[in-house]
C-alpha cells in the first residue's frame, strides 16, 4: 500500500486538468410586493456589459466566506440573511476561460438596501425576477434553480418569515407567498392554514398601530415560531386547482 508521503513525492499536478472553483449567489428580496434578484453588470471579459449573479473565484477561505465576500465586494451588501448552498454547476464550457465549477448559494432577507457597486462589477441593481434573463455564463439556469428552491421551501419550511420584519401580519406573510409563488393564495384559507401549523407563527399579543386602508380593525401581529418543518405543508395550488 502506497503511503501518503510516497504518493505526494510522486504526485505530478500536470497529470490532472486544471479546474477552478467559484461561487455565485442568488440573492432574493421583495420590493414593493415584487420578488427581485440582485444582479451585477460585468465590467470585464468574458461577457463584459452583461448582467450576471454576484460571484467570483474562491480564495484561501471557506465557500461560505467566499459567497459573503463576493456579495459584499461587488454589491456593497453584507446582509444578515439566510444563506444556504443551492447546487453545484460544472458543465464543460460554462466558462470560456477554463474549466470552472461553481457552488451556487441562495440568500434572502427583507428590505435589503440598494447595492453599491464595487470589485470587478461595473454596476449592480435589483431586477424583478420576471425581467431577469439573458444572463452571463449559465446564470439563467442558476437563477431558475434558486427560484424553484425558494418556492418549494415556502411549502415545507418557515422560509417566508425570512422575507418579513421581526413582527408581521398574516396579510404581510401572504404577500411573501404571492411574490415568490407568482400567485396569491386565498386569503381566508391561507390565514386558517398558517395558524393550524404548529410552531409556524406565534402571536405577539399586539396589533398594528392603525387599521387597513379602508379603516378596518387593526391587525394582529405575529413573530416566527420555532418550527423547522411545516406540517401540514402549505402546498402551491395544482394546475387543476388553478383552472
Amino acid at each position: 500500500m502506497v503511503s501518503e508521503r510516497e504518493f505526494l513525492d510522486g504526485y505530478d499536478p500536470r497529470a490532472y486538468p486544471a479546474v477552478a472553483v467559484t461561487v455565485d449567489v442568488v440573492t432574493l428580496t421583495i420590493r414593493d410586493g415584487v420578488l427581485h434578484v440582485l444582479l451585477v453588470e460585468r465590467g470585464e471579459q468574458p461577457y463584459a456589459g452583461r448582467l450576471a449573479l454576484p460571484g467570483g473565484f474562491v480564495r484561501e477561505e471557506t465557500l461560505d466566506q467566499a459567497a459573503l465576500r463576493e456579495l459584499a465586494e461587488e454589491t456593497g451588501i453584507l446582509p444578515r440573511v439566510h444563506l444556504e448552498q443551492l447546487a453545484t454547476f460544472g458543465d464543460p464550457g460554462r466558462d470560456p476561460r477554463m474549466r470552472v465549477v461553481s457552488v451556487a448559494y441562495l440568500a434572502f432577507a427583507p428590505r435589503l438596501p440598494d447595492p453599491t457597486v464595487g470589485g470587478d462589477a461595473a454596476a449592480a441593481r435589483w431586477v424583478p425576477v420576471a425581467e431577469a434573463s439573458g444572463l452571463a455564463f449559465d446564470h439563467d439556469t442558476v437563477l431558475a434553480a434558486g427560484l424553484e428552491r425558494a418556492r418549494a421551501k415556502l411549502e415545507y419550511s418557515p422560509l417566508a418569515t425570512a422575507f418579513v420584519d421581526e413582527e408581521f401580519t398574516i396579510a404581510q406573510l401572504r404577500g411573501v407567498y404571492t411574490a415568490v409563488w407568482g400567485e396569491e393564495p386565498h386569503a381566508g384559507n391561507f390565514h386558517r392554514k398558517v395558524l393550524s401549523v404548529p410552531g409556524f407563527v406565534e402571536p405577539t399579543g399586539t396589533t398594528t398601530e392603525r387599521g387597513g386602508e379602508r379603516g378596518g380593525p387593526r391587525s394582529k401581529l405575529f413573530r416566527a415560531g420555532d418550527a423547522r418543518v411545516l406540517h401540514p405543508a402549505l402546498l402551491r395550488p395544482t394546475p387543476e386547482e388553478r383552472a
